[in-house]
């Protein structure tokens, strides 16, 4: 189970639960991965709508590698992802601002 106070996201992916994570290691994988100069750039593309489907893409492998995961993108390419595209966005979204915020309590 994802701890939303340690930044962790829940994922399905080919029906196993992953706990994502950005870690200062991801991150820096992450921005070279996407080009972005800044984490903030990173954060202004996710929020100004300028995110493709590699984006979310590099942040899924980002967060799974935070959370101890060693594969690569490409190993993904074949994988059934719980929710499809819309729940891997939003948990790309989320892995971005867990990682520079505290979630809101319940």
């Amino acid at each position: 189970m994802a701890n939303p106070w340690a930044g962790e996201v829940a994922l399905t992916i080919d029906g196993v639960p992953q706990v994502l994570k950005l870690t200062l290691g991801s991150l820096a994988e992450l921005e070279a991965q996407m080009k972005a100069g800044t984490l903030i750039e990173l954060i202004e593309r996710f929020e100004g709508g300028q995110i493709s489907t590699r984006d979310v893409l590099a942040l899924i492998v980002a967060g799974l590698r935070g959370g101890g995961w060693r594969g690569t993108a490409a190993d993904l390419v074949t994988c059934e992802i719980d929710g499809g595209p819309v729940a891997a966005a939003r948990a790309a979204g989320e892995l971005l601002a867990r990682a520079f915020a505290l979630p809101e309590p319940d």
